[in-house]
């Protein structure tokens, strides 16, 4: 038998939708990560982008465990002496809901070229509404 490896016209992506508040932070980037990367489907091919679209809503009702609302920084840097700037989690949610999600899932995917198409493909709404119905999305359980 020979391997199969799919090709770039033999793609078929799909639309997901799933409700950040059904699970912890952590869990939730996993399970975004294996479908931005198309692992769970048969012809996953790790040298060519085959994922999915994938829509979370509720973004601003996001599930942690344990401390890490208080605990959990950010940190990013302005390239000046002295120029490091760190956020809390909760001031990051209250802020920019969204950045931690994508931060999270960014965190998940490998590094290598196809990492920032895959992320092009996360859609994040703060709210329960999403502006994506023309695409009838599956709703991950």
């Amino acid at each position: 038998m020979k391997t199969y490896s799919q090709k770039s016209a033999e793609i078929n992506r799909k639309w997901w939708v799933i409700d950040a508040q059904s699970l912890p932070l952590g869990k939730l980037a996993v399970v975004i990560a294996d479908k931005l990367m198309g692992k769970s489907k048969v012809t996953y091919t790790p040298h060519i982008d085959n994922g999915d679209y994938v829509i979370v809503v509720n973004a601003k009702n996001l599930v942690v465990t344990g401390n890490k609302m208080v605990d959990k920084m950010y940190y990013r840097h302005s390239g000046y002496p002295g120029g490091l700037k760190e956020l809390r989690l909760e001031e990051v949610v209250e802020k920019d809901p969204s950045r931690a999600i994508k931060e999270a899932v960014k965190g998940m995917l490998p590094k290598n070229k196809l990492a920032a198409e895959r992320l092009k493909r996360l859609r994040v709404f703060d709210g329960a509404e999403h502006t994506h119905t023309a695409q009838n999305p599956k709703e991950i359980k």
